[in-house]
């Protein structure tokens, strides 16, 4: 397998360079930006296989970083921010962002999130469904092979981890899926950590196909509701 290209988008210069040098010595080609309009241009210019971003940028920022680059084509992105708020975490992940790291992180986190978002898109790779495989459950239609969710006929737009998520939901409907089932088969991550992760993506999907689609099962996950 050729050397991942990491983009890594981050205006403070020391944490930039720790983030780089560490990603270096897990074997990533590591490139680095500093503003909004830089990071735009290195992605254009030459597309990466992840880009680490941070939220607060000159230029412009992060959020409107990941809309932009997510429109020349889809990519993971870990963004970085040190705010804590949910609208920042709803509007991220509703851009395009895959995953978030809270300021202070630790650089060990960092690197397993960059493993598991890059371990998902070769898993998505290696499971493409057969042409045309479809699944309907009440009135939402899923294309596995197109990635790709109606609602009652209106086609709504899901970021990568928001379909990953439907598709594991709405497959098995009625059964209360956990937290950490969530996480490792959708973020394929198998420590049991990262439940805000989920909750907020969970979140995002909601504020798109229906709130009442998803039941909370409170200490425990979250199930698909269906009449079926």
């Amino acid at each position: 397998m050729s050397e991942r290209r990491v983009l890594v988008v981050e205006d403070e210069q020391t944490i930039a360079e720790s983030i780089a040098t560490r990603l270096r010595a897990e074997g990533f080609a590591v490139e680095l930006a500093g503003t909004g309009p830089a990071a735009v241009a290195a992605f254009v210019a030459d597309p990466h296989d992840l880009i680490v971003l941070d939220i607060m940028l000159p230029g412009y920022d992060g959020l409107e970083v990941c809309r932009r680059v997510q429109a020349v084509r889809a990519v993971p992105v870990l963004m970085l921010t040190a705010r804590d708020a949910e609208t920042d975490l709803l509007v991220g992940l509703a851009v395009g962002a895959d995953d978030y790291l809270t300021k202070p992180f630790s650089m060990r986190e960092l690197v397993a999130r960059t493993h598991a978002l890059l371990r998902r898109i070769d898993r998505a790779a290696e499971l493409n469904a057969p042409a045309g495989d479809r699944f309907t459950i009440d009135d939402v239609e899923v294309s596995l092979t197109e990635r790709r969710v109606w609602v009652s006929s209106d086609e709504v737009h899901l970021t990568r981890t928001e379909f990953e998520l439907l598709v594991c939901l709405a497959s098995r409907p009625r059964a209360v899926l956990p937290r950490e089932q969530l996480l490792a088969t959708v973020w394929g991550w198998t420590d049991g950590a990262g439940s805000r992760a989920v909750d907020s993506h969970i979140k995002a999907l909601r504020r798109k196909v229906g709130g009442d689609r998803i039941r909370t099962v409170h200490g425990v996950g979250y199930a698909w509701e269906s009449a079926r």
